[in-house]
């Protein structure tokens, strides 16, 4: 095995710190030619869908990858911008917005950049791109408050899977969860908020969050529990009785049961039970995207109405909104504790090391 290096090191290089925020991933374009290498990858990974290697990949090969990559690409195209994808541009907001807060603090010591699970711009070549800047401490955020193996745990993954192939390791700390973080709590409370106090209350506030298999769960994945935590920690702030929220799942796949209750089922469900106006919060995403956008903004608007209901309002995800952004620089900050670069004598002294070394040879 060949392990990467840096080609352009000095040891007059300059230390840094870096921050890298990481979310899903999107496709290059709303295309079907552009979703199949994404689909590909991403139904690929272990991680997200634990079935037996041979079988899986000869359903994802064989069917998946055959039908479903128009039906996303008509689904993407309703949601992309001028910008492309919202996950995207959402995301790059994120990390401009925490670079100009960290720098405050740490100046010009710090790098801050974005990447994708899954897609572009991936974590390897963003590691490879914060190592030449001279980061030798790395700090991984990635953007899912509730802990899930399917998405934080992938994402570790993919990152000691790049470590294992490079020379130089830097230091290295991993938010794995954020999900009862007061900071967090209380951006999800003033966002909710604010929305009512412009539009006024629902009957009920639906804290929808992704869902995984129940297997999972039994497994032991803590994501359940976590998603419940932080819908009862919103609702304690914000004065609710238990009649006026709830939560729920979404964006179930394939046959087996998934965590419950299902978000579409449940707004089919509810306006029967006299619930004639709810307003739905994502708080397991980070960014707006399709999940939200298209699916709990138009597709699971068309279940309630049809239903019965009169009036369903979508609360848009936290993205890059002052209270989000102060919340996941603290966060940050509180993990960057006690770390500092080199100071200029310490480069000072490396560098001479070095030429007094190839002076001898």
């Amino acid at each position: 095995m060949k392990y990467r290096g840096n080609a352009a090191f000095t040891h007059s290089q300059a230390d840094k710190i870096g921050v890298l925020i990481t979310n899903l991933g999107t496709p290059q374009a709303p295309t079907k030619a552009a979703l199949k290498p994404y689909l590909r990858e991403f139904l690929s990974d272990p991680r997200v869908v634990e079935v037996p290697r041979l079988l899986w990949q000869l359903i994802l090969n064989g069917v998946i990858l055959n039908i479903r990559p128009k039906r996303s690409a008509h689904a993407y195209s309703t949601v992309w911008t001028d910008r492309g994808s919202p996950l995207l541009y959402h995301t790059q907001d994120q990390r401009d917005a925490l670079k100009a807060e960290l720098q405050k603090a740490y100046g010009d010591d710090i790098v801050v950049e974005m990447a994708m699970r899954y897609g572009e711009p991936s974590i390897s070549k963003t590691i490879d791109n914060m190592l030449q800047q001279g980061v030798r401490k790395l700090l991984v955020l990635p953007l899912y408050p509730q802990y899930s193996a399917s998405t934080t745990g992938s994402t570790f993954d993919a990152i000691a899977a790049d470590f294992t192939r490079r020379r130089w390791l830097p230091d290295f700390r991993f938010i794995n969860h954020y999900h009862d973080d007061d900071r967090y709590i209380d951006a999800l409370v003033d966002s909710i908020q604010a929305h009512r106090n412009k539009n006024g209350k629902a009957d009920k506030l639906i804290f929808t969050y992704h869902g995984i298999p129940l297997r999972y769960l039994k497994n032991g994945d803590p994501y359940h529990c976590e998603c419940y935590k932080t819908t009862r920690l919103v609702a304690e702030k914000l004065g609710l009785n238990k009649d006026e929220y709830m939560t729920t799942f979404q964006s179930r796949f394939g046959r087996e049961e998934w965590l419950q209750p299902y978000t579409d089922m449940t707004l089919k469900a509810l306006p029967s039970e006299g619930v004639k106006s709810v307003q739905m919060v994502c708080p397991g995403f980070s960014s707006d995207c399709l999940e939200t956008i298209e699916e709990i903004g138009e597709e699971n608007r068309d279940y309630f109405m049809q239903a019965g209901g009169e009036s369903y309002q979508y609360i848009p995800c936290l993205n890059s909104t002052d209270g989000h952004i102060q919340a996941l620089t603290n966060i940050i900050k509180d993990n960057l504790h006690g770390w500092k670069v080199a100071s200029k004598d310490d480069i000072l002294i490396r560098e001479q090391q070095a030429k007094s070394m190839n002076a001898e040879k």
